[in-house]
């Protein structure tokens, strides 16, 4: 029996207001229905964002270390039910149980984080200029946070966003990427349990163009965080300046990892491997670039290949599956079309390229780990964002030559240099044009409670996790006490 699922408005469970559903699949296996979800539109919006209004009037009363033991006791119910929702995400978005359980660990590391928080929303007292008188510095909520996540962390990226939000005391509306929907209504149902008020948190199905742009364009809203693609996120960015939001992007990347000549080539070789075909390369931060240096290069990629062929493809919740599918058939299309772009601009293609198919691979948006070498610096291949399993090697001369490539694109988000020369490591930590940069490391692997996000076409300067979100969610208030007893003039050339 199929399973219909509500949306969450108003402190009940509903179904929407259009009266329409879509189907979730498991991308493993196109024969596997989770389930229905809604279809909603824009009245659903609108109820949710007027229930979230009335929330914030409560929560953001409630003092902020109270908030923060709600958080801490979803941290807790996370941590219990972490193998459940483990399975249910990889079911509905493909990537393996090891990393599901990782993207549960990320839930949990950022609800004991936030938790704190709520002891530590410090503002700055500092001396008046004028005798008698007491300055300081408040953070103080700003009201509803239109939050849009995209599929790839069906858990970690709402709690990144939301938890922030809900301890600096704002109310929540959630559109989850409606390839993701199921997480997002197991971890609402955890929210509530924990004790969070029914009204503060606001959960809405539905499809980008209807749903994410109704959150957007709400007069009513006037914080968004959204994490996407770029040229989703250039209309947000037009939408939300033009009506003088609080906007947070989160957006496209072409991470590279470089190897130098005097790298530590097994290690270089495990970081690729993890970035590159890792969530089946359907991360913002995957390995979409590998730059090595010539004395290395020919060995390295021949390594690289035969590693890569030894991946083993399948369900993610089946033991001894390294790389799941792709989220949909549109994403396994694009990949095949940029497979096509990489012939067509002269590149040699290594391993790979082609769908991956037999047993259960016949079911379900597989594609074989693909590496390209001989890939130009400028080309398309190297320029554009796949998010899928696709790698582009690019052979350079020195290590100026490295980190101009690394730097020749759009985006700046993550990247990785592998070298035991120190001096080249504090190099690459000034000049690499990312807002990430690894030594020795892949170019995935954020912690919760250090600042996430990139630079360019990246990012709009916000920052996700660390002690830099709690800023975006609030706003600085100043209070001045005067205890003089007379006027005083700050403001007037009193010297």
């Amino acid at each position: 029996m199929t399973t219909t699922f509500k949306n969450f408005i108003g402190g009940q469970w509903i179904a929407p207001a259009t009266g329409e559903h879509f189907e979730n699949r498991n991308p493993a296996d196109r024969n596997d229905l989770i389930g229905l979800f809604p279809a909603s539109g824009v009245a659903d919006v609108h109820a949710a964002v007027a229930s979230a209004r009335r929330g914030f009037e409560r929560w953001k009363r409630t003092p902020a270390p109270a908030r923060g033991d709600v958080l801490r006791r979803v941290g807790d119910l996370l941590a219990a039910r972490k193998e459940a929702l483990a399975d249910a995400m990889t079911r509905e978005m493909g990537k393996p149980l090891a990393e599901t359980r990782g993207d549960v660990q990320e839930g949990i590391d950022t609800a004991y984080y936030a938790a704190t928080e709520g002891r530590r929303l410090f503002g700055h007292t500092v001396p008046s200029e004028l005798a008698n008188k007491w300055a300081m510095s408040m953070r103080r909520p700003i009201g509803v946070c239109g939050l849009i996540t995209p599929f790839n962390f069906p858990l970690a990226i709402p709690t990144w966003k939301a938890f922030p939000a809900l301890l600096c005391g704002n109310a929540v509306v959630l559109k989850p990427a409606e390839d993701v929907p199921h997480t997002a209504t197991l971890l609402v149902e955890i929210l509530l349990e924990a004790g969070l008020p029914p009204e503060v948190i606001q959960l809405v199905h539905g499809h980008g163009e209807v749903v994410g742009k109704a959150l957007v364009e709400h007069p009513d809203v006037p914080v968004l965080s959204f994490t996407g693609s770029t040229e989703t996120g250039r209309f947000v960015g037009e939408t939300c300046g033009r009506m003088h939001k609080r906007l947070s992007l989160e957006m496209g990347g072409k991470n590279a990892q470089i190897v130098l000549d005097d790298a530590n080539l097994d290690l270089a070789l495990d970081g690729v491997l993890w970035g590159a075909f890792g969530t089946t390369g359907q991360r913002c931060t995957a390995t979409s670039r590998l730059i090595l240096q010539a004395g290395i290069h020919d060995a390295f990629v021949a390594r690289l290949a035969d590693r890569a062929r030894a991946l083993r493809l399948g369900d993610g919740r089946a033991a001894g599956t390294d790389v799941g599918p792709l989220v949909h058939e549109a994403a396994r299309d694009k990949v095949e079309r940029y497979v096509a772009i990489g012939h067509e601009q002269g590149a040699t293609l290594v391993c790979g390229g082609q769908r991956a198919i037999g047993d259960v691979l016949d079911h379900g948006w597989f594609f074989q780990p693909t590496i390209f070498s001989g890939v130009t610096a400028g080309s398309r291949l190297e320029q554009e964002e796949i998010f899928g399993p696709v790698l582009s090697v690019i052979k350079v001369a020195t290590v100026d030559e490295a980190f101009a490539v690394n730097n020749g694109v759009r985006y700046g988000l993550s990247s990785s240099v592998y070298t035991q020369d120190v001096n080249v490591a504090f190099r690459a930590l000034q000049e690499l044009d990312n807002g990430i940069t690894y030594i020795n490391a892949p170019t995935i692997g954020a912690e919760a409670h250090l600042p996430f996000g990139g630079v360019k076409e990246t990012g709009n300067g916000h920052r996700e996790g660390g002690w830099e979100v709690f800023e975006f969610y609030s706003e600085t208030k100043v209070g001045y006490v005067d205890y003089s007893g007379s006027l005083q003039r700050a403001q007037i050339d009193n010297y």
